[in-house]
């Protein structure tokens, strides 16, 4: 019976973690807050020599009805939504995203798939936003 469960795990590697604001505010620091700054306001020190200018990102929710877009987000870091101005699919900092997957309830109520790593800077991204 172990064995069985045990395989299931591997064949199915979904796990529901609980989100740590504070682990991606950390993680939003050093790979995002050089081109979004580090109170994510696009305002970082790379933005002047970007053609295309970093999006304020604590204005998520207010230029979605109020709502914090958490599909949209995951899959603009993710990569599922790609960036022209990031030249590649973002984040350009390789595997740190990828991973395990979780399971995170969209706006929507649907579930959607993504990395622990996303799952924390997603739960720091809403707790920034301006009400």
């Amino acid at each position: 019976m172990k064995l069985l469960i045990f395989g299931l795990f591997l064949a199915f590697p979904v796990a529901v973690w609980a989100q740590d604001a504070d682990e991606g505010q950390v993680i939003f620091q050093f790979h995002c807050a050089t081109c979004h700054g580090l109170e994510a306001r696009g305002n970082g020190p790379m933005a002047p020599a970007l053609t295309v200018q970093p999006t304020n990102l604590t204005q998520l929710s207010a230029s979605n009805d109020g709502v914090f877009p958490i599909t949209r987000v995951i899959k603009r870091i993710d990569g599922r939504d790609p960036l022209v101005s990031h030249g590649s699919s973002m984040p350009i900092f390789g595997d740190f995203f990828e991973g395990y997957d979780v399971a995170l309830k969209a706006e929507t109520g649907q579930p959607i798939m993504t990395s622990k790593p996303i799952l924390d800077l997603m739960a720091w991204l809403e707790s920034v936003q301006v009400k």
